[in-house]
């Protein structure tokens, strides 16, 4: 059987990455999180105005009530404020 011969990497391994590369890989992760971080207070406000819209539903449930109590609809043109009747003039049930 033949002898396998060892071959010997005379080259030393790197114990870091240069400093070029260092700056590359820092400014990626540094984009990164401020992107994350963005992306997190936009969440944030998507959030607050998700509830903002609730308050506002409830507000205008409160009106289309008042409306019902009142004259008998809450079928209003918002454009002109015209009390939407049916047209045998009484008022949706």
């Amino acid at each position: 059987m033949a002898k396998k011969e060892k071959i010997v990497d005379l080259k030393p391994k790197a114990d870091k990455i240069t400093d070029e590369q260092l700056k590359k890989v820092q400014s990626a992760v540094n984009s990164i999180n401020r992107v994350q971080l963005e992306v997190g207070s936009i969440e944030v406000r998507k959030h607050e105005m998700m509830h903002s819209i609730a308050g506002l539903r409830d507000e205008l449930s409160l009106l289309q009530s008042e409306f019902e109590k009142e004259y008998g609809t809450f079928d209003v043109d918002i454009q002109t404020g015209k009390i939407n009747y049916k047209e045998d003039g009484k008022v949706n049930s």
